[in-house]
């Protein structure tokens, strides 16, 4: 039961992914990175929306299920940590889309995983 308040928030960024991932791709300022997720989309919103929905929900009921395992503490760190990083990408994307970040901007903020990963791997 301890792992119900980070698992609320997995779904609800799971959630908000799928979301934002919708407006971006509709409105031509990305595409779905995901082979299988992208023919879903090219489906419809609907079909997309749905996977996300029953892909995040078997994950949480598998999270407060088994949340007292070392295993689902460490992969519920690990997954909340990726989406944090997509959430990063999506407001940039964001950025991006309405004009409020330039190329040469973009560039840089682009760097920075590298810079980062460099520090951290020797």
């Amino acid at each position: 039961m301890q792992l119900l308040a980070p698992t609320f928030l997995l779904f609800g960024l799971n959630l908000l992914d799928a979301l934002l991932t919708i407006v971006w791709v509709r409105s031509g300022v990305a595409t779905e990175g995901n082979q299988l997720m992208a023919k879903l989309l090219d489906i419809g919103n609907g079909p997309f929306l749905g996977v996300k929905i029953a892909v995040g929900l078997i994950a949480a009921l598998v999270l407060v299920k088994w949340g007292d395992r070392r295993t689902a503490r460490y992969g519920l760190s690990v997954a909340l940590a990726v989406y944090l990083g997509l959430m990063g990408v999506h407001l940039v994307t964001g950025l991006a889309a309405f004009g409020l970040v330039s190329n040469s901007e973009l560039k840089e903020i682009l760097k920075f995983p590298t810079q980062l990963f460099a520090l951290i791997m020797p």
